[in-house]
């Protein structure tokens, strides 16, 4: 089987707007579409619809499941416009900035900024928040969307702890730059994480402390999709992973932070995409029953 090229998607957890924020996102940013589309039924939350989808190059899953859980700022999405890979890259950020403001709330004004020509961060009309940055073309390159995860709250102070731990569960992983704030920044304290990335299984991670009060921290509206190939991956993964055990469900689970991951079998995805209806419901049923995903057990299910 030939090795997945990028194994960690962002998945985002929506009340009934799936679909519709998938042909959103695709209509804003370049090089985005929709991959696919299908419906689980039965489930805990009903009829959910599950859609696959690119954005800017980068993959994204995202389910209608119920009003659970609301998007905040602790995960955002960080889109690296590069002139060095970007034909007008000044004039794309300035018009997905204007697409993203059109029911959407600033959290920084597009301006200039110490760190960038052109920086803005904004959270949509769903909540999702995005940072887009006119990027230096001498740095190192990064790709065009970057997960960037805020250490706030009880995890002020851990994004460098954090990085360590990520990057010695995660096999393929490297790490990136790491900026500390000097004296003079409070509330943030001298030494933690002003910005730092890293990578894990082909997808850029960045992360930061901030010590402004903030009423939000990690939930399952944004959690992290590890997509296995073996049964010994999955063991891997949620040993080193899993924290919280209430948290254990159908491949989820939260990690000693408070985020979310998803640690499913690439097999499922298979079975999901070429099985009849009935095998579709079957595996559904079989997996909404485990915690941890035992992929024996869902062959079987899909087999009848």
């Amino acid at each position: 089987m030939k090795p997945l090229i990028q194994q960690i998607t962002p998945h985002l957890w929506f009340d009934k707007e799936a679909k519709e924020a998938a042909e959103y996102y695709c209509s804003v940013f370049p090089d985005s579409r929709i991959s696919s589309a299908t419906t689980l039924h039965e489930t805990p939350s009903g009829d959910c619809d599950v859609v696959s989808f690119t954005v800017f190059g980068h993959p994204f899953m995202s389910i209608s499941a119920g009003p659970l859980f609301k998007f905040n700022p602790s995960v955002s999405f960080m889109v690296n416009f590069d002139p060095s890979r970007e034909q007008d890259a000044r004039a794309k950020l300035d018009e997905v900035w204007n697409k993203l403001s059109d029911g959407g709330t600033p959290l920084m004004p597009l301006d200039k900024y110490p760190f960038s020509e052109r920086f803005g961060w904004i959270q949509d009309k769903y909540g999702v928040s995005w940072q887009l940055m006119l990027t230096n073309p001498e740095g190192e390159r990064r790709p065009a969307i970057v997960p960037f995860l805020m250490f706030v709250g009880n995890n002020c102070g851990k994004a460098e702890e954090a990085r360590e731990f990520y990057l010695s569960v995660f096999r393929n992983s490297k790490p990136g730059t790491l900026f500390r704030y000097g004296s003079g920044q409070e509330p943030d304290k001298e030494g933690t994480v002003m910005f730092t990335d890293f990578m894990l299984e082909n997808t850029w991670f960045a992360a930061m402390d901030s010590a402004h009060e903030h009423l939000f921290n990690f939930n399952e509206a944004i959690s992290l999709m590890v997509v296995c190939e073996t049964q010994e991956e999955i063991d891997h993964y949620w040993e080193k992973l899993s924290a919280v055990p209430e948290a254990e469900q159908c491949g989820w689970l939260k990690d000693r932070y408070g985020l979310s991951w998803q640690i499913v079998p690439a097999a499922m995805d298979e079975m999901m995409a070429k099985g009849t209806p009935e095998q579709r419901d079957r595996v559904t049923k079989a997996f909404l029953e485990m915690k941890k995903f035992n992929i024996a057990e869902l062959q079987k299910a899909y087999e009848g």
